[in-house]
């Protein structure tokens, strides 16, 4: 297992992002117009029989669209070896979102026989013409040496271009390469910077990410309630580390009062959350642990507590 495996705080993710149709007009043809319509009204057959003539012309638009349709399974049957063929006919043309997307059937082997190193070479001709998911999983590939050779300064420097077009993986990614000091000098206020960008857009790692930094008072003054607050807001997006986080944090009593109810709850919720793994065996120690000073009905309230916040996907659990 190489170092970015092994790091708690660094959750560097590849592929987590879905396939998007291009926002631009198809062609200024009525048929074209017409296919856009039948797009954005949701009428996916419809979209569907108006753009395969479109696309047989060779209009990488089209081709893309009709491609995204198969892949998705709207208004055709889902088939990815065909959403794959209509994505490289648009590729071939130079058009950035379907080289992304063929890229991306290639590291997943959808369509098309799971080949690393052929969505390496589809992720650089999109990130070359700015697609910042592209920029974003090239630079992963090159921070994990998959499908390239291992380069750290090239992972930063695309990690950087989707970073600062706002793109939030990338921003937790390049915080992720300033803390490990990969590519770039160690530096964690830096970290901290790149975190908190792509925390207040909702990422959950990040969040989780920015919550263990001020538990740590790394790069920031250390501030339990302002570590709270993040892994919180982790937490109710479902992140079983920020959720065992909490539970330490309400077990603790760091930067709120000692709960040992709110302990056990969430260590309960990040236990049932992950299945297996650490996080499966520190949840349940905690819930044993705190258990010790509670009463049979506090536990037994305390897990009704946990089971209703699993309802309801973890929001308003407190």
């Amino acid at each position: 297992m190489n170092q970015w495996a092994k790091l708690l705080m660094i959750s560097v993710s590849l592929l987590a992002l879905t396939m998007q149709a291009t926002a631009d007009s198809l062609l200024d043809s009525e048929s074209a117009l017409a296919a856009e319509r039948a797009l954005d009204a949701g009428d996916y057959a419809k979209a569907a029989k108006l753009l395969r003539p479109l696309a047989e012309q060779g209009l990488a638009k089209a081709q893309l669209n009709l491609g995204l349709l198969y892949a998705r399974g709207d208004g055709v049957p889902q088939d990815f070896k065909e959403a794959a063929k209509w994505h490289r006919l648009a590729a071939d043309q130079g058009n950035p979102n379907a080289q992304y997307n063929l890229g991306l059937m290639y590291d997943q082997g959808k369509g098309v026989a799971q080949d690393i190193t052929e969505a390496a070479k589809w992720y650089r001709l999109a990130a070359e013409q700015g697609i910042a998911e592209a920029q974003d999983n090239l630079g992963n590939m090159y921070a994990e040496g998959n499908g390239v050779a291992q380069d750290y300064k090239e992972a930063v420097r695309w990690h950087r271009l989707a970073a600062e077009q706002g793109f939030a993986n990338a921003q937790n990614n390049l915080g992720t390469m300033y803390y490990l000091g990969h590519g770039v000098a160690r530096d964690y206020s830096r970290a901290v910077g790149w975190w908190k960008r792509s925390a207040e857009q909702g990422l959950a790692k990040a969040q989780f990410n920015l919550g263990l930094m001020y538990a740590k008072g790394y790069g920031v003054v250390q501030d339990d309630g302002e570590a709270m607050r993040w892994y919180r807001l982790a937490a109710e997006q479902g992140h079983a580390k920020a959720q065992l986080n909490l539970a330490v944090m309400y077990g603790n009593g760091q930067g709120t009062a000692r709960d040992y109810s709110l302990a056990y709850m969430w260590a309960y919720v990040a236990a049932a959350n992950e299945s297996d793994g650490e996080v499966k065996k520190l949840s349940t120690a905690i819930q044993a642990y705190v258990a010790k000073q509670m009463d049979i009905k506090q536990v037994s309230e305390a897990r009704e507590s946990a089971r209703k916040c699993i309802a309801k996907q973890f929001k308003g659990c407190e």
